[in-house]
């Protein structure tokens, strides 16, 4: 038999039928101490700083605090962060920050199996060193807050007539002297702005700067060719071809690197 003590855990989720699957299957845990349950990211507060648990199941998103304000208040009141499983309906940004910093999430409805392998893995990093685990919180929250204030559309004058141009249709852009040029297919939308400024408002997972003068969205490259000096040529799926310069492959070489 186990002489290890029990994980101590925090279930933390506004819909009350969620939270009774989570605490049922912690119930099934052996080593398992269910610390408490919150409906709500104030209550979650709370309930941290007074029963100080080893782990939370956090729901991401709940009315008011949600689960990364929660994170938040407890490092703003300087209070011992749990380990934490987030728990989300789909969030691209969420999913994409929880993998890059290796936290680990669990999707709604949540699976059985799925459950299991997640509390496996986080009472595996309890009984191991904490070190940076807080650190990685915040660079998360950090990554997060900047990848959500990337806008999904932008703002365009033609004419007499402004319109939005959904960022998902570009799929390069092009600088002309004072303005850029959004290709999107077979249109084209003239932008008054810098490409750096056009740059800075997109999500740089998605798009690249392969030289001086041009983006491109990553997903619509069909193939790179090796070219003179380092350089690639840059074949887009509506045969576009483009050069992408030595100097700003340097800028991205995880991006050339097989998996």
């Amino acid at each position: 038999m186990s002489s290890r003590s029990p994980l101590r855990v925090l279930v933390v989720d506004d819909e009350a039928p969620a939270r009774r699957k989570i605490l049922r299957l912690l119930r099934d845990e052996p080593a398992v101490e269910i610390a408490g349950e919150a409906d709500s990211g104030e209550t979650a507060v709370a309930a941290i700083k007074k029963q100080r648990p080893d782990l939370a199941f956090l729901d991401v998103q709940m009315p008011g605090l949600d689960g990364f304000g929660v994170i938040q208040s407890l490092n703003a009141a300087n209070i011992s962060l749990p380990r934490v499983v987030f728990i989300t309906a789909h969030d691209r940004f969420a999913l994409r920050a929880f993998e890059v910093h290796a936290f680990d999430y669990l999707l709604k409805p949540v699976v059985e199996e799925r459950f299991r392998e997640a509390l496996r893995r986080a009472r595996t990093a309890h009984e191991q060193s904490a070190d940076g685990y807080a650190s990685r919180l915040g660079a998360m929250l950090d990554q997060l807050q900047r990848e959500r204030s990337l806008p999904e559309r932008l703002l365009i004058q033609e004419d007499s007539r402004s319109i939005f141009v959904a960022v998902k249709d570009i799929s390069w852009v092009e600088a002309d002297r004072n303005y850029v040029l959004l290709h999107c297919d077979k249109k084209t939308h003239t932008l008054r702005s810098t490409l750096d400024a056009v740059q800075n408002m997109l999500d740089p997972k998605l798009f690249v700067r392969i030289n001086r003068g041009t983006l491109v969205k990553l997903d619509a490259v069909r193939e790179l060719l090796p070219w003179f000096h380092g350089e690639y040529k840059v074949m887009l799926h509506d045969n576009t071809e483009l050069r992408w310069s030595r100097r700003y492959v340097s800028q991205r070489p995880e991006l050339l690197k097989l998996s």
